[in-house]
C-alpha cells in the first residue's frame, strides 16, 4: 500500500506530517511527502492566509487526478476553521482538526467528520520519521498571544509545551545531523517553569547541529543567547519575527515590541554571533498602514540588514479583530509587496558577499543544476560542486554570490 502524507503550512505541521509518516511506515505503508499516486493521502491543511485555505482545499483535485478512488484525510488550521468546506466536498473524507493528530492513524477507515475538543496539555506523537535531512522537533503548541491579524490563536489553542525528556529522548531516536526546534510560539516555550533558555541548557547532551524555529523579540536576552552560545553544535540562525517597522502599525496589531526594541535585540544577537543569519517576517499593507509606516519599515530592514525576508500582503482572516478594518486596495498592497521582493533579493546577494572567503559548515540536502546544494549553519544556500554526498556536515570555504545563495568549495 502506498500513502502519502501533503503538508502545507508551518514546520510544526511539517512536524506533525512525519510523526504521521512514521507512523504510517510501521504499519507497512510505503510513504512519499509528494502528490504522487497514492492508495491513501493525508493533507495536513494551513489556514494562515486565505491563499493557503484556499490551496488547502484545491488539494482534493490534485489527487482525484492522480487516483479517483484514493481515501483522502484532511486535517490541520483550515479543516478546524471551516470542516464544511472540506466535508461538502465529499462524504467519503475524514475530517479531523488541529488536536488529536495522534488519533489519526488509528481512523484510517473512517469517514465524515471528526473534530476533537481543545486540550491544555501537550498532545505527544509517534517519534518523527523524516523524508528531508533535517528533523523538524515540536516542542510547543499554541498561542496566547492573539496578534490583530493571525486567526492560529483560535485553531491552535493555548500554549502548551513538551517536556524536556520526551524532545531528547526524541532528538536521540532520531538521530539527525540537524534538528530544528519548532513551535506554534517557541518563545513562549513553558514546561513546569522551565523556559525556551532552560530547554536549550538541557540540549547540551544532544549529538547533532540545533537550529530554532521563528521567535519572538521577547525571548532575546543575555540568558538565552548564552545558553544557546554553549550549545556544541548551534546554528546562528535567527528567524526573528517582525511583521512591522511602524511603532503605529505594530500597536494596531498588538505586537508587544517597538521598531527600536527590535533593532536592540538584533544588535545583542551579533554581539554574541557575529555571523549570524537574521531573517523576518513582513507583513505589507496592514489595514492602517501608511506611506509613512511603509517608508518606517524600509528604514529598519535597511538598519537591521537581514539576511532575508519573507514579505507578504496582508490577508483578512474572518475571526480575528483586523477582519473588521478597512482593507488597503490591493494595488497598494502589491506595490510595496513588489518593492519588498526587490529589497529582499538585494540583501541575499550582500549577505553572501559578506560570507566570501568565510569558512562555513555545509549540509547536503539535495542535487540541482549540477550542483549538491545544501545549507550552512547561518542559513546561507551553498551550491558545492566535486562533492561526495554524505550525511555528514562539511567544513566549505565560501567563494561568491551565486543565485539565491553562494558557490563554496570543500576544505581540503
Amino acid at each position: 500500500m502506498k500513502a502519502v502524507v501533503f503538508t502545507l503550512g508551518c514546520k510544526v505541521n511539517e512536524c506533525e506530517s512525519d510523526s504521521l509518516i512514521a507512523g504510517l511506515i510501521e504499519r507497512g505503508y510505503e510513504v512519499s511527502d509528494k502528490l504522487v499516486p497514492a492508495d491513501l493521502y493525508v493533507v495536513n491543511t494551513c489556514a494562515v492566509t486565505a491563499e493557503a485555505e484556499k490551496k488547502s482545499r484545491q488539494t482534493a483535485s490534485r489527487i482525484k487526478k492522480l487516483n479517483p478512488n484514493a481515501k483522502i484525510i484532511f486535517t490541520g488550521c483550515a479543516t478546524q476553521k471551516n470542516c464544511k468546506a472540506f466535508a461538502d466536498k465529499s462524504d467519503k473524507y475524514l475530517i479531523t482538526g488541529t488536536f488529536n493528530k495522534n488519533k489519526i492513524l488509528d481512523m484510517l477507515d473512517e469517514t465524515g467528520v471528526s473534530l476533537s475538543d481543545p486540550t491544555e496539555h501537550f498532545e505527544e506523537l509517534c517519534i518523527t520519521k523524516t523524508l528531508r535531512t533535517r528533523a523538524y522537533i515540536k516542542v510547543q503548541d499554541g498561542c496566547n498571544n492573539f496578534c490583530s491579524y493571525c486567526i492560529i490563536p483560535y485553531l491552535r489553542g493555548r500554549s502548551r509545551s513538551r517536556a524536556p525528556e520526551k524532545i531528547i529522548e526524541e532528538i536521540n531516536a532520531v538521530k539527525p545531523k540537524e534538528a530544528v526546534i519548532n513551535g506554534i510560539n517557541l518563545s513562549a516555550y513553558n514546561y513546569n517553569g522551565q523556559g525556551l533558555a532552560d530547554l536549550i541548557k538541557k540540549l547540551q547532551t544532544v549529538d547533532c547541529r540545533i537550529r530554532l524555529g521563528s521567535l519572538e523579540v521577547g525571548v532575546i536576552d543575555d540568558n538565552f543567547l548564552t545558553a544557546l552560545k554553549n550549545l556544541k553544535n548551534f546554528a546562528p540562525h535567527f528567524h526573528l519575527s517582525l511583521q512591522s517597522g511602524s511603532n503605529a502599525v505594530l500597536r494596531k496589531m498588538n505586537r508587544r515590541y517597538t521598531a527600536e526594541e527590535y533593532a536592540e535585540k538584533v544588535d545583542l544577537i551579533r554581539k554574541y554571533f557575529c555571523d549570524a543569519g537574521i531573517t523576518t517576517d513582513i507583513i505589507v499593507g496592514f489595514p492602517t498602514e501608511t506611506e509613512q509606516d511603509f517608508n518606517d519599515t524600509l528604514k529598519l530592514i535597511e538598519r537591521v540588514k537581514f539576511s532575508d525576508i519573507h514579505p507578504f500582503p496582508f490577508s483578512p482572516r474572518s475571526g480575528t479583530v483586523a477582519y473588521k478594518m478597512q482593507d488597503l486596495p490591493q494595488n497598494v498592497k502589491k506595490e510595496r509587496l513588489n518593492k519588498l521582493l526587490e529589497i529582499k533579493a538585494g540583501l541575499k546577494k550582500d549577505f553572501a558577499k559578506s560570507m566570501v572567503d568565510k569558512e562555513l559548515n555545509f549540509l547536503f540536502e539535495e542535487q540541482k543544476d549540477g550542483y549538491f546544494v545544501g545549507y550552512s549553519e547561518n542559513y546561507l544556500r551553498l551550491y558545492v560542486k566535486d562533492f561526495k554526498p554524505t550525511d555528514n556536515i562539511c567544513k566549505v570555504i565560501v567563494k561568491e554570490p551565486f543565485n539565491d545563495g553562494a558557490i563554496a568549495k570543500i576544505k581540503e
